[in-house]
């Protein structure tokens, strides 16, 4: 009967061209049949409808609307005719699919995020018990790639992630299974319509590991990394998304310890060594406090002589549950948590008094009080009351124990000489200037370093002429056979010749 120039304007059809004509030319084609009945069905009933519809201008372009359909009666009650009236959501709907595509991806990959892998497991679950097929997830975390950022930056790390984004994706076997972005280093695949004995899980794990082990081209340099996954199956390792998550998360980290660049599958030990660390690191928080740390002293012999001529603190945890707890496996969890900063401090501190007391018996003593204390300004010849402390990489990046450290000596009259720290050689691998600062700060006060297990790992020839080491203790798996294997002894030998040479 009547259309307004808005509604023109919105359509793109003339008043003519749309007075008289079957609404049908509005149609999108998006509403299937049951739509539009039940839309009658509300009219007929109620007299009104409302929602929201796709229409098609007479560009042929479909766009969204939200319509209000009222009918008018006559005196009689019956229809006279229908008035629509409609609005033009366009924008709106943009606006609300940018906001979805915000919250559901992650800006930089454009991959789903977390909620939105939440969500999409939680249909692949369902979907899964139905038709009676498995889920297999694959965590993956890329090996070292803190050292792409530290080197080349963060905008070359972040071109990283983009490439490895898009190389996931592009794995042959994933078949458009979902691929998730977590953050930082970590994806997420999930791998849908398994049989018990299907081999694709293993393929897609070294398809991907294959495809990130390839160079990166970044700023112009060949980089390259690796990768360690873990792997969770639905339903045999759990039955709930937040599980199957974190059992995939947490044999990521055993992939990690058996020496990366590799997958490994869910079992239901690392489940219980998982929550065992877990509780350990709850525990370790008040452990310090309640006094259950001990130092205990290794002594270091004169092998000439017999004499013992130095000692090396060793850290030891009196759990009063568990009893004596082996420090190689809560110094990973007091690292990994950040306590190893407290508890490092403390050990020292401790074998500081402990060494003082050791020289109130010295020759050198005066009063109780070592007179070599002058000796702090500047390196000295070892003291005969040595004292070893090992100290964690983590330590070098947090704090400032060059000062703190030096400082506590200075305040309670205890020579620096009585005192050397003792490092691994993977601290000195990437030559860190905040790492070599200090330890020039250490030395420079007269605190002797010792490199722990020299001979395996990233040894190097290289940084004992870069670095001030005044000991090198040679790794045990050369010692042990020392005396009935040849080559360890010829090892050996060689390092000891070496040091020497080196001063």
């Amino acid at each position: 009967v009547s259309v307004n120039r808005a509604f023109c304007r919105m359509t793109g059809y003339d008043s003519g061209e749309l007075i008289g004509a079957n609404p049908g030319l509005l149609k999108s084609g998006r509403q299937d049949r049951a739509f539009y009945q039940k839309l009658w069905t509300s009219l007929r009933n109620t007299g009104q409808w409302q929602g929201e519809i796709w229409n098609r201008r007479k560009s042929g372009e479909i766009y969204p609307e939200r319509l209000t359909i009222s009918a008018l009666h006559d005196e009689e009650g019956k229809v006279l005719r229908y008035i629509a009236i409609a609005a033009d959501i366009t924008k709106q709907k943009q606006a609300e699919a940018v906001i979805w595509q915000q919250a559901n991806h992650d800006l930089l990959t454009k991959l789903p995020n977390r909620h939105r892998l939440h969500e999409l497991m939680r249909q692949m679950q369902e979907k899964s018990h139905q038709e009676g097929f498995s889920l297999a997830v694959l965590h993956i975390d890329l090996d070292h790639f803190k050292q792409v950022n530290d080197t080349l930056g963060h905008d070359a790390g972040d071109r990283l992630i983009v490439e490895t984004a898009r190389r996931i994706a592009s794995c042959p076997g994933i078949d458009g299974d979902p691929v998730a972005h977590l953050g930082g280093d970590e994806f997420v695949v999930v791998l849908s319509s398994l049989s018990e004995t299907s081999p694709r899980v293993a393929q897609v794990a070294d398809q991907i590991l294959h495809t990130i082990a390839q160079p990166f081209r970044l700023d112009g340099e060949a980089v390259y990394i690796s990768a360690s996954i873990g792997i969770a199956r639905y339903p045999a390792d759990a039955r709930d998304v937040a599980n199957l998550l974190k059992n995939a998360d947490q044999t990521k980290y055993a992939a990690k310890s058996d020496g990366r660049n590799r997958y490994c599958y869910f079992t239901a030990s690392m489940e219980l060594a998982a929550r065992t660390r877990m509780q350990l690191a709850n525990d370790m928080r008040g452990a310090l406090a309640a006094h259950q740390f001990e130092v205990h002293y290794q002594p270091i012999v004169d092998l000439a002589t017999g004499t013992i001529v130095k000692a090396e603190a060793l850290l030891r945890w009196h759990h009063p549950e568990r009893g004596l707890i082996s420090p190689v496996e809560f110094i990973p969890i007091a690292e990994e948590t950040g306590l190893i900063s407290e508890i490092g401090d403390w050990v020292f501190r401790e074998a500081a008094q402990t060494v003082k007391r050791w020289c109130g018996r010295c020759s050198f003593s005066e009063k109780g009080v070592c007179a070599r204390t002058g000796a702090i300004q500047g390196a000295g010849a070892a003291c005969r009351h040595q004292i070893t402390v090992n100290k964690s990489p983590r330590q070098f990046f947090t704090g400032n124990t060059d000062r703190t450290w030096i400082d506590y000596l200075r305040e309670h009259d205890i020579c620096s000489d009585c005192i050397t720290i003792e490092i691994t050689e993977g601290l000195l691998l990437d030559q860190h200037p905040e790492v070599v600062e200090k330890l020039v700060a250490f030395r420079a006060a007269g605190i002797q370093i010792a490199l722990d297990d020299f001979g395996t790992g990233y040894s190097a020839m290289s940084y004992l002429k870069k670095f001030d080491i005044d000991y090198l203790k040679i790794d045990r798996s050369f010692v042990r056979d020392i005396v009935t294997d040849r080559s360890d002894r010829a090892i050996a030998e060689a390092i000891i010749v070496m040091a020497h040479k080196l001063g």
